[in-house]
């Protein structure tokens, strides 16, 4: 039997109840995994004076995967997001975020299952902000050809490997003609390689109009940082919530699975948060760590 290391950050607020419930579920499985406990946040900043240790960061180098509970993060003030520094740290380039009904689940939409590709290093969120003059703040938008094609690469091959349909690239490149234009031009010549895939792209606005009419006419989805954070909140909407979808960043260096909700502060201790989210990042990194057949055990107690 396979016996797996893995680095486990049990978050701030709910996380730390959500984490527990969730490994007894995985180890329950019977698969061997030993964890390494780290923090980062608020925890790390008061014990070691930085949001994201390097020890955090040595440890997930090393195993190469990391189980992630929920992060506070301070709104217009405070330290930065230690979810993007984390991501930052690692050249974690690719946030996957599958959106599919739970049976039993009362939601819009029963049939649904997407798959969202977020790129996840670049856009507006490399936080590249500066007052130009009083009452004026300028945010500058960084679109590369590597990025681009690279997370275009990780779409399709993913569509591959999981029999997916198609692949639909959103963007605004009918306003923002170079930034978005060159993402859009890197997701066709990407496309090219990929024949036997379908490919196609939706102005976002519009995306987001027929995701909300119409969404059974997508399959995966593409898209830059800013785009992407926002469509996978509104498609775990339309099944339910974010309390209900798992998501994943993946790169070279290793593999953080998290939950993509809040650290719901205000219902931590009390014994009622829900762990569906985190357990189901934890069925996608089994799957990640080809468990297959205890991802399937997991899932199958879940449904």
């Amino acid at each position: 039997m396979s016996k797996h290391t893995i680095t486990l950050i049990p978050g701030d607020g709910i996380g730390p109840e959500i984490i527990a419930a969730t490994v007894r579920i995985l180890e329950a499985s019977g698969v061997f995994i030993e964890w390494e406990t780290q923090i980062i946040g608020a925890q790390a900043l008061e014990k070691y004076g930085t949001t994201i240790p390097d020890s955090t960061i040595e440890s997930i180098k090393r195993n190469k995967v990391a189980l992630k509970g929920p992060l506070a993060t301070p709104i217009g003030k405070g330290f930065t997001s230690v979810n993007v520094g984390l991501r930052k740290a690692l050249d974690l380039y690719a946030n996957v975020r599958p959106i599919k009904a739970l049976p039993n689940v009362e939601c819009r939409y029963p049939e649904l299952d997407l798959v969202i590709i977020r790129e996840n290093t670049e856009d507006l969120y490399a936080g590249l902000e500066h007052v130009v003059v009083p009452g004026v703040v300028e945010s500058i938008k960084i679109i590369t050809e590597k990025a681009s094609t690279r997370i275009a690469k990780y779409a399709f091959e993913f569509a591959q490997a999981n029999n997916r349909k198609k692949v639909t690239a959103m963007h605004k490149a009918n306003i923002m003609k170079l930034s978005d234009g060159l993402f859009l031009e890197c997701f066709y010549n990407v496309a090219k390689n990929f024949p036997e895939i379908p490919a196609d792209d939706k102005i976002i606005d519009n995306a987001c109009m027929q995701l909300v009419m119409r969404p059974e006419q997508f399959d995966m989805m593409v898209l830059e940082n800013l785009y992407g954070d926002i469509v996978s909140d509104l498609c775990a909407g339309l099944i339910g919530g974010l309390g209900l979808a798992p998501g994943a960043n993946i790169g070279e260096q290793g593999a953080v699975f998290e939950a993509v909700h809040g650290s719901a502060p205000d219902i931590a201790g009390q014994g009622i948060a829900n762990p569906t989210a985190i357990l189901m990042s934890g069925i996608l990194m089994l799957r990640h760590l080809n468990e297959m057949e205890a991802a399937d055990r997991v899932e199958k107690a879940l449904m």
